[in-house]
């Protein structure tokens, strides 16, 4: 009979920002405990370490966790500008965490902090992937069909050119087959119209470049397509992406509201009430952000998962789970793989490209 020790699977190191979200730190202890109860994680929380140190005291008591603390004094808040935070604070917890990153003592990074830090930091420890101008936030979206949508970006990049949506459809397409094992994942570009005209310029310039890729483009897509489950990975700038992925969460929360309503006020009998409350719970766990973690950052060198500011515990430790799931995959290595081997322009192949947004 093997040794106990031989039976315990392999624990895969992820660090995680404990003053990022909100209402940091709690969330984040919370995140991190439950996480090591039901993971194969060892959790690095990065923070002030006395802080730290006293709070899991108070929460573990006596139960013994891999939680590893690292110390950092400073935080980036969701108020400050990105690109001053970044070059002022060179101790806050998303530089010391992406750092353990870059030296390859964690697999992973998951932060609830400021969108425009993490992306801009990230940028600067890690580094892009070859042939990436510019990062992407990767949302996944539920659908009538049960298998998610793959929407990016979702607000790393609030201006776009047509090549960064370009490379945006290399990297969700390569996401949809690593991660959601889709085997020809359908790509569309968000639009006001199916029509190859219809659209901005930036829409309009963007759709041959699609077109050309050896990927299974569909066309401009619809909003209405982000939820039906016609399109597995839809691409748009940030600042569209971000106003869909926020409508979405807010038109969820309104059904979750109105479905409560009606079953608290139409439904009587105990037996039809139990099997009313078990519906409810697993169309609010379909539709609740919290349930899908964080948001991957396609395009560096190395694994940064971005959730809400207002991540609770549940959202923290399913966006470790997210970080785990990425390095099972080695998604950046395939990625980097694929852009290296398609023929996807960048920022010097085109006359005056803009600055990437921090």
């Amino acid at each position: 009979m093997l040794p106990a020790s031989q039976h315990a699977p392999k624990l895969i190191d992820i660090a995680l920002d404990a003053f990022g979200s909100d209402k940091a730190p709690e969330p984040e202890i919370r995140g991190a405990i439950q996480a090591c109860r039901t993971l194969p994680v060892r959790v690095h929380l990065i923070g002030p370490d006395r802080e730290l140190r006293d709070l899991l005291d108070e929460h573990l008591e006596d139960e013994d966790l891999p939680i590893v603390i690292h110390h950092a004094s400073e935080r980036i808040g969701m108020e400050e500008k990105a690109a001053h935070a970044v070059r002022t604070k060179r101790d806050s917890s998303m530089r010391v965490g992406l750092k353990l990153v870059r030296e390859k003592k964690v697999a992973g990074f998951v932060t609830a902090g400021n969108t425009g830090a993490a992306m801009a930091t990230a940028k600067m420890v890690l580094g892009a992937l070859p042939g990436v101008d510019r990062p992407a936030l990767t949302a996944r979206m539920p659908t009538a069909t049960g298998s998610p949508c793959v929407l990016l970006d979702v607000g790393a990049n609030v201006d776009c050119k047509a090549y960064n949506l370009e490379q945006f459809a290399v990297m969700g397409e390569m996401f949809a087959r690593s991660v959601l094992k889709v085997a020809r994942p359908r790509v569309g570009l968000l639009s006001i119209g199916e029509e190859e005209s219809k659209g901005n310029d930036l829409t309009r310039e963007a759709f041959p470049l699609l077109k050309a890729l050896p990927i299974h483009f569909i066309g401009n897509v619809e909003g209405r397509d982000i939820f039906n489950g016609s399109c597995d990975v839809i691409v748009c700038d940030g600042f569209v992406g971000n106003v869909a992925l926020k409508t979405g969460e807010g038109i969820g929360r309104l059904f979750r509201d109105l479905l409560r309503e009606s079953l608290t006020s139409t439904v009587t009998a105990q037996v039809g009430a139990m099997l009313s409350r078990k519906a409810f719970n697993d169309f609010r766990r379909r539709l609740d952000y919290n349930e899908y973690g964080g948001a991957p950052l396609l395009g560096v060198r190395g694994i940064c998962i971005i959730g809400h500011g207002s991540s609770n515990e549940v959202a923290v430790c399913n966006s470790i789970r997210v970080a785990l799931e990425f390095a099972k995959t080695g998604i950046n290595a395939s990625i980097e793989h694929e852009l290296a081997n398609r023929p996807v322009r960048a920022a010097a192949d085109v006359a005056q490209p803009d600055a990437a947004i921090q």
